[in-house]
């Protein structure tokens, strides 16, 4: 009887370690099991942290993400630091980034996000794990973590990216995004995450993000009369990669304030035209503290030229600072116009801190609006990639 209580004692270890094997989970099971979400998924809402350490310092945001099918996006990022909020924005009219604390908004035709990855937004992640097939598996007590490769990111220096998705329902937890040498380069974790929220009509709506913060509350309410806002401009186009910084654009206005950006009338011409009559004025008695990019991140063999004081077609002031080397380029820097609201036909392009517009042809230029200054880099032959690595080298960076 003694010799077979150690029999006993094996055979309850084994079949529990058999019936554990049952409940647990591989790969191939998880990622079916994801893309029965992505099938089912109408809607849901996020919010968490994001860290970025591409420039100087690292840089902490508070993200907050709303889908509703089919493609309506809200992505509201806030650096606490600096009190600065951005809303990345999708809705039948277009693609809108938005600075509430300006009145000021760009708008692109664009296909984003389906053109280009987001660390934030579920249908990324999820595609990453999908696609790979060399995908890496584990899980801890309460996540699914997958090590995957970063490729469907517009940042070419991300290499892999390592998703922890929860066992209950495989809503996101964490992201880690490496470069080649393993470099952390972003991260961002989750606090809250609903499959299947129900956003008001408001929610996605342009003009109402830009007057106040949309109710994201249960029930499908009606939304206010839309207030009066600003009327549409143009965004400016650079001409060359010295001069272009000066060169005007011309102005369009739509017909009705909070309507449908489409139907546009030319107006004046300038760097950035102001929507009303005397919009601007505040703007132009705030100092503009000149940034520059960290040298140490700057493309081998580029060194500044020179840093000069311009008078722009709309006579404000403005800062040009003009790089020379392996690549020749110019930032133009200007106080941001308040009840500016622009539209533009560019390409969105990913920063990371916001979203900026580029426009491409035999010259580049990528603009973008941070803490009450407007930014634009011109170019001829900087590469997209060290666009985007200059523009985020300036975000931290002391004035002068």
């Amino acid at each position: 009887m003694r010799r077979r209580i150690p029999w006993i004692a094996a055979a309850v270890v084994l079949l529990a370690g058999l019936l554990a094997g049952c409940g647990s989970k591989n790969a191939e099971t998880v990622v079916k099991d994801l893309n029965k979400v992505m099938e089912k998924m109408d809607s849901y809402e996020g919010s968490g942290t994001m860290i970025l350490h591409t420039g100087q310092q690292p840089q902490t945001y508070k993200v907050e993400v709303w889908y509703q099918k089919p493609s309506y996006y809200r992505i509201a990022l806030t650096n606490d630091k600096k009190d600065i909020t951005q809303i990345v924005l999708r809705n039948d009219d277009g693609v809108f980034v938005l600075t509430p604390s300006l009145n000021k908004s760009y708008r692109f035709q664009s296909e984003w996000p389906e053109n280009q990855g987001q660390v934030y937004l579920y249908q990324t992640l999820v595609k990453s794990i999908v696609l790979d097939n060399s995908r890496q598996f584990t899980s801890d007590k309460d996540s699914y973590v997958f090590d995957v490769m970063a490729s469907n990111y517009q940042n070419g220096s991300f290499a892999r990216q390592k998703i922890w998705l929860a066992k209950s329902d495989y809503a996101p937890r964490q992201v880690e995004i490496t470069d080649t040498n393993a470099n952390l380069m972003v991260e961002v974790k989750f606090d809250n995450f609903k499959f299947g929220k129900k956003f008001d009509r408001s929610a996605f709506d342009m003009q109402q993000n830009m007057t106040a913060a949309p109710n994201a509350q249960s029930g499908g309410g009606e939304t206010n009369a839309q207030q009066p806002g600003a009327s549409e401009t143009k965004a400016p186009e650079a001409n060359d990669a010295d001069g272009g910084a000066n060169g005007g654009a011309t102005g369009e206005s739509s017909a009705e304030p909070g309507s449908a950006p489409s139907e546009t009338t030319e107006g004046a011409s300038g760097s950035e035209s102001a929507a009303t009559d005397g919009a601007g004025t505040d703007a132009q008695t705030e100092e503009l503290v000149t940034v520059e990019p960290d040298p140490d991140l700057l493309p081998e063999g580029v060194e500044q030229k020179d840093i000069v004081e311009i008078k722009l077609a709309d006579g404000s002031q403005g800062v040009m600072l003009r790089y020379t080397g392996t690549y020749d380029f110019t930032i133009l820097e200007s106080v941001s116009k308040t009840e500016a609201v622009t539209t533009t036909e560019g390409i969105a392009l990913d920063l990371g801190f916001t979203m900026g517009h580029l426009t491409t042809g035999d010259t580049k230029t990528l603009t973008w609006t941070y803490d009450g200054t407007d930014y634009r880099l011109t170019t001829i032959d900087l590469p997209e990639e060290e666009m985007v690595r200059v523009a985020q080298s300036m975000v931290d960076s002391s004035g002068k």
